[in-house]
Parts: structure tokens; sequence; C-alpha cells
């Protein structure tokens, strides 16, 4: 086993496919293939499983992907403490649902590390996409919510794919609307009173369940819906059309300015939101970081009201 191979190993599971890693890699398809088939007769048992759509972890793979990143990571620190006059390369990815404070902490986790070179990935995506980032090992960790409504399913995949989901907190639910919303004043609002204006969410594609949505209460009826894939239009639908979206009412006066408030909703329901990663599987230094890092962003009790 070479420090290589390991290398090799975080590529394909990060790209999906032993192609696209050749292609980052800078190395020949069949070079690959061989390197990874010498690894796997020499560890006794299969990394990826070969598929039509691609290259998915093993159980077993996953579990030797943790620590492979470790290794490597500390390599790198080593070899950049040391053989790079003193800086180090922060290499890190981390997938979410769309929460400020999440991209606080990244940020924060990178102005940490005072050298000009580093490769992060920071993933805003749908649902089902971060189970699948940390599932796979393309993320380190994945930030989630659960509800009463949707933590039998959920914890039902994330059983099913070897994933643990740790509370960071709990929150009371809130909606966003733009500063200038007629309810904007108002100290808590009714979904009745919400009703005559546009109820935005974030659309998740084949995966558009309910128990898959973002916001709480997904499955109550509104005669205005508007479905958006990115935080920016959200908010400037917040703004353009006196819109709102349910959340839990942390938000970022850094990223979004004065622009959009947070007003308590009051409704019988809580969010508790959580990181998920791999069972048994350590996070690393940097993952363990983030964590602490995160926490400084979020309430630290619990904000139920």
């Amino acid at each position: 086993m070479t420090l290589q191979q390991l290398r090799y190993v975080i590529a394909v599971a990060e790209n999906g496919s032993i192609g696209k890693a050749a292609q980052a890699l800078f190395i020949s398809q069949p070079s690959l293939t061989n390197a990874i088939r010498d690894l796997e007769q020499e560890l006794g048992f299969a990394l990826f499983n070969r598929t039509n759509r691609g290259t998915a972890v093993t159980r077993d793979g996953m579990r030797f992907l943790a620590y492979a990143r470790q290794v490597c990571e500390q390599m790198e620190l080593l070899e950049n403490a040391f053989l790079h006059d003193g800086y180090e390369k922060l290499r890190f990815q981390v997938s979410a649902q769309h929460y400020s404070f999440a991209v606080n902490a990244f940020v924060d986790l990178i102005r940490e590390y005072p050298g000009s070179e580093y490769d992060v990935t920071l993933r805003e995506c749908r649902t089902f996409e971060v189970i699948e980032d940390v599932k796979n090992a393309r993320s380190a960790l994945g930030i989630i919510y659960f509800s009463r409504f949707n933590e039998s399913v959920l914890s039902g995949v994330l059983a099913e794919n070897h994933l643990l989901f740790t509370r960071l907190f709990t929150a009371a639910p809130h909606v966003f609307l733009s500063s200038g919303h007629p309810l904007a004043g108002k100290e808590r609002v009714t979904l009745e009173e919400l009703e005559e204006y546009p109820c935005l969410s974030y659309e998740q594609g084949e995966y558009n369940s309910f128990y898959f949505a973002e916001e709480i209460l997904s499955t109550v009826k509104r005669r205005k819906q508007i479905r958006v894939s990115d935080r920016a239009t959200l908010f400037n639908l917040l703004i353009g059309m006196n819109g709102y979206t349910i959340c839990t009412g942390v938000i970022s006066r850094e990223l979004n300015g004065d622009s959009i408030i947070s007003v308590p909703l009051s409704a019988d329901e809580e969010i508790r939101i959580g990181y998920i990663c791999r069972k048994g599987e350590p996070l690393g230094t940097l993952g363990e970081r983030y964590l602490e890092l995160m926490r400084r962003h979020i309430p630290q009790d619990d904000a139920i009201a």
C-alpha cells in the first residue's frame, strides 16, 4: 500500500468514476484501474462497485476511505509545513442544505489557513444530494434537519446508507421576509396571515418528496408556491415579490445585509439541525474544526420559543 494509491482512491471517490478521476490526476485510465485493482487485491476486499452509472464506494471502501483521507491530510500538512515554505494547502469538502451558518463556518475555516493555496468545496444542494455526497465520501460531512414529520423517513434512509445524524441545535420555526414586507413589523406571524403571499422553497429535483423538503410544513397547501434552486434567487424573490420562506431564524447580516429579516412563526413545530457522517469513521482534523467553527454561528442553547 502506497500513499499514491490512497490518493488514487480518494480521487475516484470524489469524481464518481475511474475515467473522470484519471483525467483529474493526469494519468491514463488503465494505469488508474490497475493501481486500484492491485490495492484491492492487497486488502482482500473491493473498494468500489463498478456500474454503468459510474463507480460507487463499497461499505468496506467507505471505512477505508475515511482512514485514507486522514493519512493524506496529515501527509499534506507535513509536506506543506516543511517542504513548501510553511504554507498549508487546505483540502476539505462539505455538503449542506441552504444555511448561512454553514457558509460562515466555511469562511472561518479557510481564513485560519494563511497560505495562498487551498482546494475546498462547499456544496449547497438538495437533501438527497447531501446524503449521497456523504455516503460516497465526496464530503466529510453534511448538514440537514429533522422534524417530527420527516424524521422517520430520513432516519431510515441514513441507516440504510450507514450514516449517523448528530444534532447541533433545535430551532423554533421562523420566516424570512424582506425588511419592506407588510408583515415585517409584527412580533410573530401566522400561516393565515401569510396565505396571500408567495411561499418560496428549494426544489428537490427527482426527489421532490415532502420528506426531502428543506422547509417544515411542506404538506400545507398554498395558493402561491415558488420553487427555486439557489439562495440568491430565493432572496431576490423575497424582496421583489413580498414572498416568504420558512426557516430556522438564524440569519447572517454579514452575508445578507439588512434587506432580509427573521420573524417567529406561530406553529407547533421544531427544527432539529444536525450533521451527518459515516458511522464509525473519524471526521478528521478539518471536519472537527469545521464543527467547532459552525457552533460559533448557531444558538448555543435550544432556540425553541
